[in-house]
């Protein structure tokens, strides 16, 4: 038996219906607890137990705290909207939808666990707000009441995953911190050896997805109920190091294919390509320390005769791998800090870096859009139901507004919200199952328990699978407010059929409007974020911009955003990638060249200057460079990296790496471009 359920898809789903257990225990003990002080509409409590439910412990209260927070806020905004605006329809319709797409808006930015608050205060605002138009007297009762069943449903939910068989975060954290360094080693040692150019492209696409899914978890961590986590400095630094990795990965890969046979070096290839196969072993970091100081004696050798044929490319490489040393040093260091949960005794060989951790990409530009084609599609539900005056209009509405505030933070909603259509179909078929068939001849709690059971916890079991997850949701939302489980039976087939009406054709208005007015096709998507790449690039060549830790994660969170977009996009996935690492790459040399300024001084320095003003220009409007402004530059950075060659001097040396790792980004644009390279 303990072999099956080590078995990845038996195990997954040992895990799903434990998950459906407890969550269904947690939405049981909810609704007898508002049964019993007497709450209006206990399903609400119901419906929150399933949504704020989670896998781990940890992320169930981190959801269950926000959620919280998000429908404070938005019962409070309904509360001040609705008997302000209530009679002038259309106004309070605008405002309310106005609302809900700022809330929108809010989460886009965010783009961490966190923005869960900010949907929860546009989704509590329709769902009160808009019901609530026919009785705006009753409001704050009724903002009242749904803060106390939602308030009840999360603290059910986060008891019973927190005390019934309680799944920390932290251990399945330090799991993916395990893999992620083999990764990271797998991905040095693939450059280092000439691995295939898919597999090394394969390797970083995984370590930069990552890097975005450990930056999840760590979100949730401060909530979990493990004694021991790891330190936020710790982690911060970590993925700094591990991003760093990326671009440098491929900077040596090109060294070395460029040099074909770089014999100068070989013996120190060997050495580190030994050491990161002998991971963990006892005399490791004592190793890696002898490695560093090899590479950095072989840097300074090469770098005292720079005219010397070969000893330009020889000495950069030399740099480039002692960085890398350095850096799975410290991946290491870390690592172990991570896994005991304690403090490291020194802070490493990069020690002195400031801790920069995971920079989210952010466009208020895009956010707006989405934002403002949510709010115009609830307003346009909104002046349907004023003109045709349907009765369950404010349910129809209601139901819309949730639906862009749930399903509009990704670029096509209209998917996934056939989802929720699908799981809503079989929510009300078992709905009228339950309202008139099952529940007229149930006549206590626990019965009723058990025959709620097999429904909740089928729609529980999927609702624990990522692929099936919105499905889940609308059988989840759809059973308790249909089947009416309230204080007493009340069952009338009537309004049973008229909201199941309102609630597909809302839903089905929501992804015709999501489709019109917040769907982003993939290209578009794409093409933006290379755009705005390109024009940091030339805001960092001109010294703007975010420091060198920060500039590297946000490329990182870029090439995360990209990778899910090419299974949509007709451009080519390989190029696609390869380019996003060339703007990291070239960003990186331009502010290494901006801050070598000043070194050397004279002729050196302005030609410089006039090298970074090109590359800053070329890229200002965000478009790539076109061939004979790439010529022109790389005759530039030849001539300087020349000029700065012959002039041996501690301020003229200072340029060379980042003017040869400039000249080499800069070439691997013009062998992805078949057209440019001719």
């Amino acid at each position: 038996m303990g072999k099956l359920l080590r078995a990845p898809a038996l195990r997954a789903d040992a895990d799903a219906l434990l998950f459906s257990a407890k969550t269904f225990a947690a939405a049981m003990l909810a609704y007898y607890i508002a049964l019993r002080i007497g709450l209006s509409r206990p399903s609400w409590a119901i419906i929150t137990a399933y949504l704020v439910s989670q896998t781990s412990a940890g992320a169930s209260l981190s959801r269950g705290v926000y959620r919280l927070a998000g429908t404070l806020v938005g019962a409070a905004a309904t509360v001040a909207i609705i008997p302000t605006f209530v009679g002038e329809p259309i106004v309070c319709s605008l405002v309310l939808a106005g609302w809900i797409g700022f809330c929108l808006f809010l989460s886009l930015l965010d783009r961490t666990p966190r923005a869960y608050a900010f949907v929860l205060s546009g989704y509590t605002a329709s769902l009160i707000g808009f019901p609530g138009v026919a009785e705006p007297q009753a409001i704050f009762d009724t903002a009242l009441l749904r803060v106390q069943e939602i308030g009840l449903g999360i603290l059910c939910a986060v008891l019973i995953h927190r005390v019934v068989m309680p799944r920390p975060m932290t251990g399945q954290f330090v799991g993916k911190v395990a893999t992620m360094l083999r990764d990271a080693r797998r991905l040095a040692g693939d450059a280092l050896s000439g691995a295939s150019g898919v597999r090394q492209r394969s390797d970083r696409h995984r370590l930069a997805l990552d890097l975005l899914a450990l930056n999840g978890l760590a979100t949730h961590l401060p909530y979990d109920p493990a004694t021991a986590k790891p330190r936020r400095e710790t982690l911060r630094r970590l993925h700094d190091r591990l991003a760093r990795l990326l671009p440098l990965a491929t900077e040596i890969e090109e060294r070395l294919a460029a040099m074909n046979d770089p014999e100068a070096l070989s013996d120190l290839l060997r050495d580190i390509g030994h050491w990161i196969d002998a991971a963990g072993s006892p005399d490791a970091d004592a190793t890696a320390l002898l490695l560093i100081d090899r590479a950095h004696r072989a840097r300074k050798a090469a770098y005292a005769e720079p005219g010397r044929e070969g000893n330009l490319p020889t000495g950069n490489l030399a740099g480039h791998l002692a960085e890398l040393v350095g850096l799975l040093h410290d991946c290491d260091r870390l690592g172990r800090e991570i896994t005991s949960g304690g403090a490291a005794r020194d802070r490493g060989r990069f020690g002195d870096m400031a801790a920069t951790g995971y920079v989210h990409h952010r466009d208020p530009v895009m956010a707006a859009r989405v934002a403002a084609g949510a709010a115009t599609g609830i307003l346009a539900g909104c002046l349907l139901w004023i003109w045709s005056a349907w009765a369950d209009g404010g349910l129809a509405v209601s139901v819309l507004g949730v639906t862009c505030a749930l399903f509009g933070n990704v670029d096509a909603p209209a998917p996934n919200v056939r989802k929720y259509m699908l799981g809503s179909l079989y929510g009300v078929v078992l709905s009228l199952a339950y309202s008139f068939i099952i529940l007229p001849r149930v006549t206590d709690f626990p019965t009723l328990v058990a025959v709620l059971a097999p429904a909740f916890l089928w729609g529980g079991s999927l609702q624990a699978r990522p692929a099936t997850a919105y499905m889940a949701l609308g059988i989840t939302l759809t059973i308790p407010i249909l089947s009416g489980l309230g204080a007493r039976y009340a069952g009338d087939f009537a309004e049973a059929l008229n909201s199941s009406v309102a609630l597909f054709v809302a839903t089905g208005f929501g992804a015709a409007s999501m489709s019109l007015l917040q769907t982003m096709p993939a290209d578009t998507a794409i093409e933006r974020l290379l755009r705005l790449s390109r024009r940091d690039v030339a805001r960092r060549a001109l010294g703007r911009g975010p420091a060198e830790a920060g500039w590297t994660s946000l490329m990182v969170d870029r090439t995360a955003l990209i990778l899910p977009r090419l299974a949509a996009s007709k451009r080519s996935r390989a190029d696609t990638l390869d380019e996003m690492v060339r703007q990291l790459r070239t960003g990186h040399a331009a502010a290494g060249l901006r801050r070598a300024l000043g070194a050397a001084g004279g002729a050196i320095d302005d030609q410089a200057r006039q090298v970074l003003g090109a590359l800053s220009d070329a890229l200002a409007t965000g478009c790539d460079l076109n061939a004979a402004a790439a010529a022109e530059l790389d005759q530039r950075i030849e001539a300087l990296t020349l000029l700065a060659a012959s002039e041996p001097s501690e301020g003229s040396l200072r340029l060379l790496d980042p003017l040869l790792d400039l000249r080499h980004a800069l070439a691997s644009a013009a062998a992805s471009d078949p057209e440019r390279a001719a």
